[in-house]
C-alpha cells in the first residue's frame, strides 16, 4: 500500500472513530464510556477486517492470486491450441517421428543440423 493510501485509511479510521463516539453520546453514553464503545467497536471493526484478509490469504482467494489462475488457464489453452495446430500442420512422417521421440528415453535427433557432432 502507498504512503497515501496508508494516511488515506488512517484518516477514514480516525473520523469513524469520531463519528463512532458522537453516536455512543447520542445514545445516552457520556465522556470516557462513549469513547470506551467507540473504541471497543472500531478495534472489532479492525479485527474483522483483518481476519478476514488472513483468510483470504490462507485459502488463496485474493484478487491478484485469481488473476494469476485466470491468466495461467487461458494461456495454457491458447498454447495448447497452438501446438496442436503446429502438429497437425506436420506431414504425417513427422508427426510420428514426434511421437516416437516423446515416448523414448533417447533425445530427438534434429535432422536440421548443419554440422556433425564431435
Amino acid at each position: 500500500m502507498t504512503r497515501a493510501g496508508v494516511l488515506t485509511l488512517g484518516a477514514a479510521l480516525f473520523v469513524v472513530g469520531g463519528l463512532g463516539y458522537g453516536a455512543f453520546q447520542a445514545l445516552g453514553l457520556e465522556g470516557f464510556s462513549a469513547g470506551i464503545a467507540a473504541e471497543s467497536l472500531l478495534v472489532l471493526v479492525v479485527v474483522g477486517w483483518t481476519s478476514s484478509y488472513l483468510f483470504r490469504v490462507i485459502t488463496g482467494r485474493m484478487t491478484y492470486m485469481q488473476q494469476r489462475r485466470t491468466y495461467r488457464a487461458e494461456y495454457d489453452a491458447l498454447t495448447d491450441q497452438q501446438l496442436q495446430a503446429r502438429f497437425d500442420a506436420m506431414t504425417p512422417e513427422k508427426q510420428q517421428a514426434l511421437l516416437a521421440s516423446v515416448t523414448s528415453d533417447t533425445p530427438p535427433q534434429s535432422q536440421d543440423k548443419d554440422s556433425s557432432e564431435p
